[in-house]
Formats: structure tokens, C-alpha cells, sequence
């Protein structure tokens, strides 16, 4: 293998010096705070020179959340293969682990998870969805839910019962976990992850992600004294829908 050349190692330090600086200045300020007059004035040259590591601010903010979404795919996993290996003890633990990391990462859980770049909802260009389901912290999740897809009979809703106006965007969707799942070594046939499974996974989510962004930014709409207890209600409800029971997790 080629070694670097002199100039590569410097360009990788300064690159690398870059992200940290604008890490910092997003958990330190918040997202509107990372740019590259903010970065350059850091680092002591001028904005301009910047342009030769990032063509843009908004290339600069997606290499950011990347490195995010990294971090947070490798805490999750490293804590869910210290589990034994069963995957809804592991799926349960990603969920607790998510939102652990939520309430203690506010600000990068706002790049990554609640910061729209030009458009809103589930838009294409919104990072407030999942956005890949191959980046770390889809791929950490959806193995968990393999697993268990894998080791577990589930109660999923027939396909009759899905929306017809969803079922073009399920299918596709579809596609794309079966890929993940199977890369992965885990052998789940196409017919065991139909549309009904699919609908339940997406819904799975959406009522993660949605209680843990009221908890974030406390828009939770009573006063409550006991956080934990909520959230553990809420898994519990989600593991009893799909036919597990929570005691079953822990």
C-alpha cells in the first residue's frame, strides 16, 4: 500500500482539525454556529482557504453529521454486542441507548435528527428522518430488528390492513432493508418481511424517534416527574403490539 506523502498527511491533520473544530463549536454553540468564518477564525487562516477541504458549508455540515452518526453507530453497537446475542434484548437496548444518547448529545441529535436543510417532514433534502437506511445508526437498528424478525414470531398487520396509498413507498422501502438485513448474514426470507412488517417497523420508529424528540426539547404536553418510567411505558406498549413482552428484553 502507498504511504501517504507529506503533503497528504498535512492535508488529513488539517482536515481532521477542521471537523473537530466544527464538532466543538456545534456541542459548544449549536448547529447555527458551525461555519466557516466561525472554523477559519479558529484555525487561524481565512475563510477562502477553507474551500480547498469543503466546496460549501452545507459539505462541510454533512460530513459533520456523518462523523455523528458514526459515533453514535459505534456507542450503540459496542453496548449491543456486549448483550447476549438475541435480538430483542439488543433492540430494546439500541432504543434505550438512542435516546440516553439524545439527552445527553442535544445538539448533535439536532443536526442530525431535527435540522431541516431545505425542506420539512420527510422531505428528501430533511435530515430529520433516518436518513440511510445503510449510514451507522439505520444499519445498528435495522440488524436488531432482523434479529429479531429472525428469532421471533411476530405479530404483524396483514397487508390488506397497510394503506393503499403507502404501499408503492413500503415496497421500495422494503427493498432496501431486505439488503441491509441480508448483508449482514442473516437470512430472512423475502415473504417474512412483507408490507404489514415493513409498516409495523416504520411505525416502530416514528413513535421512538417521535417520543424522544418531545423529551429533547420538552415539548412534552403535561408535566412529568418521571421520564424514565414514560419511556419504559412506551417500549413496553411497542414490545406487547408486535407480540413480545418487555421482561423478555431486559
Amino acid at each position: 500500500m502507498t504511504k501517504p506523502t507529506r503533503r497528504g498527511r498535512e492535508r488529513a491533520a488539517t482536515d481532521k482539525e477542521i471537523r473537530q473544530i466544527a464538532r466543538k463549536l456545534l456541542v459548544e454553540q449549536g448547529p447555527e454556529a458551525v461555519t466557516l468564518r466561525a472554523i477559519a477564525r479558529e484555525l487561524g487562516i481565512t475563510a477562502p482557504a477553507l474551500y480547498r477541504y469543503y466546496v460549501s458549508r452545507d459539505d462541510l455540515v454533512e460530513h459533520l453529521r456523518l462523523d455523528v452518526i458514526a459515533d453514535l453507530g459505534a456507542e450503540l453497537a459496542a453496548e449491543a454486542e456486549a448483550m447476549a446475542d438475541e435480538g430483542a434484548l439488543q433492540l430494546f437496548a439500541i432504543c434505550r441507548g438512542f435516546r440516553r444518547w439524545a439527552l445527553t448529545h442535544t445538539r448533535e441529535f439536532t443536526l442530525v435528527f431535527a435540522s431541516p436543510t431545505g425542506g420539512v417532514g420527510s422531505a428528501a433534502s430533511s435530515v430529520a428522518t433516518l436518513k440511510r437506511v445503510t449510514e451507522p445508526f439505520g444499519r445498528i437498528f435495522l440488524l436488531a430488528a432482523g434479529e429479531v424478525l429472525a428469532n421471533h414470531e411476530l405479530a404483524t398487520p396483514p397487508e390488506e390492513e397497510v394503506p393503499a396509498q403507502l404501499r408503492e413507498d413500503l415496497a421500495a422501502y422494503r427493498g432496501e432493508l431486505l439488503a441491509v438485513i441480508n448483508s449482514a448474514g442473516l437470512d430472512i426470507p423475502a415473504e417474512k418481511l412483507d408490507l404489514g412488517t415493513t409498516y409495523l417497523m416504520i411505525q416502530f420508529w416514528a413513535r421512538l424517534y417521535g417520543h424522544v424528540t418531545l423529551e429533547v426539547f420538552g415539548n412534552y404536553p403535561i408535566p412529568v416527574s418521571n421520564p424514565d418510567a414514560l419511556f419504559d411505558a412506551m417500549l413496553a406498549d411497542l414490545a406487547r403490539e408486535i407480540g413480545l413482552t418487555l421482561a423478555s428484553t431486559r
